[in-house]
Formats: structure tokens, sequence, C-alpha cells
């Protein structure tokens, strides 16, 4: 075992919002599935990554039943599944003591979504001394309103507005900020190749894993 590949919140709440029919890419669970069939086949560790919002009464509540896999992904039996409450996937869960524990040092970021709480996992993992890869068509997530939007507003309303930010220019912002910093961005397509290891070979802060911070030498799936 070198490595894990953490699947982040790729839950039925995100699907249970309007705003999933504006989603950035409605094949991230095929993607998913491609990624942890390849970890499993490597024998690495694939770690599940829930997001819960006790109490509130939305979709993150437990209560509700929404906080679990999307249909067409499932954990298997000694694979951990982890409950969070904060954005990243570090602050609210034993994963450091899980990765500790197997002497894994690199992974990979998937999921739910792109510039939450994939991002911002991958920042805190790049921080603690991790080798980060992210699997960046792995991932997903919606438009965003801007901050002085009125609230309770449609999804025609939200993506009428040209304040708006787009799923693209989500993406790319996540690319740009993540690239040569705290780690490198790749393509399921690149990390399921027979030569490709799922941390990659290339660290985070390398010389050659800035070369190109955009990605736009990266073929797309």
């Amino acid at each position: 075992m070198n490595s894990a590949l953490v699947v982040i919140d790729v839950q039925e709440s995100f699907r249970q919002r309007a705003n999933w029919a504006a989603v950035s890419n409605p094949g991230v669970v095929g993607q998913v599935r491609r990624l942890v069939e390849h970890t499993r086949a490597a024998g690495d560790l694939v770690v599940w990554v829930l997001h819960a919002e006790p109490g509130t009464g939305n979709v993150f509540d437990p209560a509700l039943g929404h906080v679990r896999l999307i249909d067409g992904l499932a954990p298997a039996a000694d694979e951990p599944v982890l409950t969070k409450t904060s954005h990243n996937a570090f602050t609210t869960t034993n994963l450091q003591q899980l990765l500790t524990e197997r002497g894994l040092r690199a992974l990979t970021v998937c999921g739910i979504r792109t510039e939450q709480c994939c991002e911002t996992t991958a920042r805190l993992a790049a921080d603690l001394g991790y080798e980060v890869v992210f699997a960046v068509d792995a991932t997903a997530t919606h438009p965003i309103e801007h901050r002085d939007a009125p609230p309770g507003r449609t999804l025609d309303e939200i993506l009428a507005d040209p304040r708006t930010l787009g799923t693209d220019e989500i993406v790319a912002r996540t690319e740009y900020a993540l690239a040569g910093r705290f780690a490198r961005i790749a393509t399921v397509d690149e990390l399921v190749a027979p030569a490709a290891h799922p941390a990659g070979a290339t660290p985070a802060g390398h010389p050659a894993a800035a070369a190109d911070p955009t990605g736009a030498d990266t073929p797309r799936s």
C-alpha cells in the first residue's frame, strides 16, 4: 500500500438540491468509480468521506437520510467511511491517524465540491506534508452566487445573473490555486493509465509540477 484515494462528499445530499441541475460534471460518479476500481486493483487505500450537519434540518442532516453515497458507489468491507462536519476532510475526522497508521504520505483527492471541500482538503493535506494529486475531472461543483445576491432566488435567476461565477471558471481557479503549490492536477485517464501511480511521481512544489500551472496541456476526458 503506497497511497490513498480520498473520496469526498459524493453523496445524495447534493442531488436533493435544485442546483444539481447545473452541476459541472454530471458523470462525476462514474469518474470516481474508475478511480476507486483502479486504487483497489493497485492494493491501495480508499477512504470515503461524507459531510453531515446534524440538527439543521437541511439535506446534510443525517436524520433526513441523504447523508449516504450516491447510487453506483459503495465502500468495500475494509474501507473506512468517515463523517466530517468541517469543510476539509481532516479537522473533524481521524483521517490523518488512518494515513499515519498505514505509513501513507501520498493521497489523491476527488469528490464534491471542487473548490470547497475538495480544494480545502488538498490544501491542508499539502500543509501536513502529504504528496497530493487533485483528480480534477473526478470532482464536481455548482455555480456560485455573488456575495451580494439576494437570498431565495430560483436556479434560473441565479444562472441569469452575470455576477454568478460559472462552473468552468470555478474549476479553472481551483487548478490555478493548487497547481505547483498544493497539488498536482491530473485527469482520471492519466491516473488509471497503465504506467500511472495514484499519487503521481511529481510532488507538489517540484519545479516540474509548476511547469504548467493552468493544466492547459492536460487532455480532458
